[in-house]
């Protein structure tokens, strides 16, 4: 008898998702709750559990379709289940006496080395660093649950396959040969967008043909924080078990910005104006499938140490896939930090209902003048996008200024000035 598996409930208002890949094929056992496929909705990427141990059955579904919630997508037979085998390859075939005519296709572009990236039950961020490091998942030992390979592991089989001595240099061809035209190599590769990515898009676009969008700059020394990770890191690693980050001190700044202007903590809705007397304070994060954005509930009565700790939280678990609907949604204003990729100055842009969002940028010493003399000091510039028509440029300006002075003087963080 088999067992059906269904589209979980996803989340309020969401009532579909897109199959983003099968991690179990016909015939291989499955084991009760183990993920036998990922879905792909408009705000992350979820897995789906088996509802049952046996074998997997067929597929009812292939990927890049879209399904609706309890909908079935495939089943589980009865059975103990052993893995499938990997598929024989197909020997080559003989040439043909006349040339192929030219495909009506783009070709696809096949990962380095022509490694086979279907070789076991693998997770979207995985799948990515595979194809990113150009590795064999079929020579990689898994140090996750029930042997799956991590990106970890990727990575690690990266660094030793590069570390490895190089092969010899293939032997010449012979003279008669004749070289290729250079525009034989030429690829293209065409990728359906994924469901968060043409959603990141629309509501990129619809931010810019809604809100009056203007943004404004700051920069800010960045010593006497630099100073306290410096004296303090090895101490708060060792009593909290997260690292000091920078993160820790922007958010709790700008809990205290907003509380002194609650415009850029607001929103508009229809003709009102909804003021808040908490920051949920959203911080983008890079992940396989697109930018997310979790939220940090109650930021402000969170300690430098409990920031730190849920965005090295979020951070691990939007590379795995594994954040929850629930914790992107409700947001009063975003961080995002853009200097960890290199950025020296961006206009970034607002996530709506949301009326601002704070951009971050690296650090550079620069020239400056302190006290009439010339001084290098590690810089970073500040970002505010708003949207005009609810904060003035005074708030705006009011507020980077109030965040500046509590990074560059980090005391005043301690007694709420």
């Amino acid at each position: 008898m088999a067992t059906e598996i269904l589209v979980p409930v996803l989340g309020e208002s969401i009532t579909e998702a897109t199959l983003g890949e099968w991690l179990k094929q016909p015939g291989e056992a499955v084991a009760a709750d183990e993920p036998v496929a990922s879905l792909e909705t408009d705000k992350v990427s979820v897995e789906v559990p088996a509802p049952a141990a046996g074998v997997m059955g067929q597929h009812a579904v292939k990927p890049g379709d879209t399904v609706n919630v309890g909908a079935m997508i495939g089943t589980i037979e009865v059975g103990d289940g052993a893995a499938a085998a990997p598929k024989p390859q197909a020997p080559a075939a003989a040439p043909a006496p006349t040339p192929a005519p030219a495909p009506t296709e783009p070709a696809q572009q096949a990962p380095a080395g022509g490694e086979n990236v279907e070789a076991a039950a693998l997770s979207p961020s995985v799948r990515r660093a595979i194809l990113e490091h150009g590795v064999d998942p079929a020579t990689i030992k898994g140090s996750g649950k029930d042997g799956r390979i991590t990106k970890e592991d990727v990575v690690a089989a990266a660094s030793a396959k590069s570390s490895a001595p190089a092969a010899p240099a293939p032997a010449a061809a012979p003279a008669a040969a004749v070289a290729a035209p250079a525009g034989d190599n030429r690829r293209e590769e065409r990728v359906r967008m994924t469901r968060l990515r043409q959603t990141i898009a629309k509501r990129l676009k619809d931010a810019q043909d809604t809100a009056a969008l203007l943004t404004t700059f700051n920069d800010v020394d960045m010593s006497a924080v630099i100073e306290a990770r410096a004296k303090y890191k090895d101490l708060f690693e060792k009593k909290h078990g997260v690292r000091l980050g920078f993160m820790g001190f922007f958010v709790k700044a700008a809990c205290m910005a907003l509380k002194d202007i609650p415009a850029v903590n607001a929103s508009i809705e229809g003709d009102e104006i909804v003021y808040r007397d908490y920051a949920d304070i959203s911080v983008a994060v890079s992940a396989p499938q697109g930018l997310v954005v979790p939220v940090i509930r109650n930021a402000e009565s969170l300690s430098v140490a409990g920031i730190e700790k849920t965005i090295g939280d979020f951070g691990k678990r939007a590379k795995d896939g594994t954040l929850k609907m629930d914790e992107m949604k409700g947001g009063t204003f975003t961080i995002s930090n853009g200097g960890v990729f290199g950025s020296l100055m961006s206009t970034p842009i607002i996530n709506p209902p949301q009326s601002a969002v704070l951009g971050l940028h690296r650090i550079e010493d620069r020239p400056v003048v302190r006290d009439g003399q010339v001084v290098v000091r590690p810089m970073m510039y500040l970002a505010l996008s708003y949207d005009h028509r609810l904060i003035d440029g005074r708030e705006a300006v009011t507020f980077l200024v109030a965040l500046k002075n509590a990074i560059e003087d980090p005391t005043r963080l301690l007694i709420d000035l």
